[in-house]
């Protein structure tokens, strides 16, 4: 489903990070009071291991709302980590962990939490404490998590894909700083209130994807969501409320369509 993007980077990230998050939401949600404003707080998710993937799990988990923790004795994925805002702290034991943790699950505020140590080791402390996650990692994942499982956590749901959805990406061509606001602020505008997973993703994935959200956004949404968004860009630039080129791609099961749009004030051709 991906599109030919020429920054591939972005979209296998970030579609990555979006169906984590999706998967989050889905997994959490029943049985559990859930609103746009705070999303999964007050859940904890045990993440394991910060490698690649873990990296992505914890991003999705800063959007949905959650608290996660997770643990590595990589002292450079440690760092890098911190340095890309993929975590808030960085500890060395999981007494300290769980001070922080604790807190923000009561105020419930998503926090990101590394313990600077082996997994394996804080697993097991966890277990030696009775300390539950609500959450862990997806269930075709190595089966690392079963202890906590066994006692009801419950492991990441795959996203299914629905024959309606379609991929949404957009880009500008300049200052994207102030036009990508604009154009998050119309696709808000088409999403429907009850739909408060995807308005949630609009307004929190570019912060906590960092710098491969600065210049795209990716969504995926119903068709007619896209739609609509795409007629409503057209109406903006067309009038000049938008004074950049814009580039919009969908993807909807095989068919892939790109429209560009060019302001009256802006250089190129919209075709």
């Amino acid at each position: 489903m991906t599109p030919d993007l020429n920054e591939s980077a972005f979209p296998a990230l970030s579609l990555q990070v979006e169906s984590f998050y999706a998967g989050l939401m889905a997994t959490a949600a029943p049985g559990f009071k859930v609103d746009e404003d705070h999303g999964l707080g007050g859940k904890l998710f045990y993440v394991g291991e910060l490698d690649p993937q873990g990296r992505t799990l914890v991003i999705g988990a800063n959007i949905a709302g959650a608290t996660s923790l997770s643990a590595t004795a990589d002292a450079a994925a440690q760092k890098q980590a911190l340095r890309d805002g993929v975590i808030d702290f960085l500890v060395t034991s999981l007494d300290e962990a769980l001070r922080i943790l604790k807190n923000q699950v009561r105020k419930r505020e998503a926090v990101a939490v590394c313990v600077a140590a082996a997994p394996e080791t804080i697993q097991w402390e966890m277990l030696e404490r009775g300390v539950l996650p609500d959450l862990v990692r997806p269930a075709d994942e190595p089966s690392a998590h079963s202890p906590f499982v066994s006692q009801g956590a419950r492991q990441i749901l795959t996203r299914t894909q629905q024959d309606n959805s379609a991929l949404l990406t957009w880009r500008v061509a300049s200052a994207p700083a102030q036009w990508l606001h604009k154009l998050d602020a119309i696709a808000l505008e088409c999403v429907p209130p009850e739909d408060w997973p995807v308005r949630r993703w609009l307004r929190l994935a570019p912060r906590y994807l960092g710098r491969l959200a600065q210049g795209t956004r990716l969504l995926i949404c119903d068709r007619a969501v896209s739609a609509d968004f795409i007629e409503r860009v057209r109406e903006q630039v067309e009038r000049g409320v938008i004074e950049t080129r814009v580039e919009i791609q969908v993807t909807s099961g095989r068919l892939h369509d790109q429209h560009f749009f060019v302001s009256p004030g802006a250089s190129g051709n919209a075709r």
